[in-house]
């Protein structure tokens, strides 16, 4: 089970760190990611991170603003977003890949959501 927060308002230009605690067992064996969906728009990859943190990639529109990070013995996946633009404006949610997915930008890989956490950035 996933549990994201850390959503809210904020104006153009300002910052934001979502959370997202997992349970159980396999978060350390688990590639990550972060995917967001803005209102009458379909649902797109952030951010993935590879189960030590090695290594983590980015869309274009993000690349260089956000960095997610986790810390597996915390069980906690986070996206810093900084920057942020009201095309930033969505649902965000994380997620945890399937059995066997070393790194992906797909939403199908991963098996695992959250609820979703709001992000507003106003103009």
């Amino acid at each position: 089970q996933l549990v994201s927060s850390g959503g809210g308002l904020v104006q153009t230009g300002g910052s934001l760190r979502l959370s997202c605690l997992a349970s159980g067992r396999t978060f350390s064996r688990s590639v990550m990611g972060w995917f967001r969906q803005a209102q009458g728009k379909e649902r797109e990859f952030v951010a993935q991170i590879r189960r030590a943190g090695e290594s983590t990639y980015y869309s274009d529109s993000v690349k260089g603003r956000f960095t997610i990070s986790r810390d597996n013995a915390k069980n906690t996946l986070y996206l810093q977003m900084n920057n942020l633009k009201p095309e930033d404006t969505a649902v965000y949610y994380c997620a945890a890949g399937k059995q066997g997915v070393i790194a992906s930008i797909l939403e199908s890989d991963f098996g695992s959501w959250g609820q979703g956490t709001q992000v507003t950035v106003s103009s």
